[in-house]
């Protein structure tokens, strides 16, 4: 059994001016969300997700990868992902559909991404506000794509429902300069070659 899709949404800012100074290059960031059905809802606690995953996540990654990249074509730089479930689900429904690789491989071996997909997840109802994380997708030290999307959908998600959504940046964010990683590391003494810092 494939999602049952109630809406897409897509999401497109182009930021043009931050802290009073023209951006030279305008950044960009872009989300695709698909409004689902939840396919556990009215069903109690259920022992094994993974049945629905394996149907639902592997068609809901392949859609949002597509609707991000007609915006972004290959000029995409950062990337995440975020879902929201309604009041009737739980938080577990959420990142069930976003922890898989089913979902997120989508994406990620579309974009030939080296990193992890950074991730948000959260339950509430109609109107909760929805956070994506990004970062790099080649480079987790790099501080200058460290954003996060900041979104909501009026009537969604309704209890029986989750939203799902990827997101991406065209460009850091504008007039970076915190640094990154690599800098802090090596005045403290870390490990540049490890900018996670672990």
């Amino acid at each position: 059994m494939t999602a049952e899709i109630r809406r897409t949404l897509l999401h497109h800012q182009v930021t043009h001016i931050e802290g009073g100074k023209p951006v030279d290059t305008p950044t960009e960031l872009v989300a695709a969300l698909a409004i689902i059905r939840n396919p556990w809802f009215g069903q109690g606690f259920v022992e094994d997700l993974r049945p629905e995953i394996r149907s639902h996540a592997p068609g809901l990654g392949s859609l949002l990868t597509e609707m991000i990249l007609d915006v972004t074509g290959d000029r995409l730089e950062g990337y995440g992902k975020s879902s929201v479930v309604g009041m009737g689900g739980e938080i577990e429904h959420a990142q069930a559909m976003t922890h898989t690789l089913f979902f997120g491989n989508q994406y990620r071996n579309a974009v030939n991404a080296k990193s992890y997909l950074a991730f948000a997840n959260t339950r509430g109802a109609a109107g909760t506000p929805m956070m994506i994380p990004l970062m790099h997708k080649d480079d987790v030290g790099q501080r200058s794509h460290y954003q996060t999307i900041h979104l909501n959908v009026p009537d969604a998600p309704a209890d029986d429902e989750i939203i799902m959504a990827l997101g991406a940046s065209v460009g850091g964010h504008p007039h970076h300069r915190i640094g990154n990683r690599y800098l802090d590391l090596e005045e403290m003494g870390g490990d540049v070659d490890n900018p996670a810092g672990v």
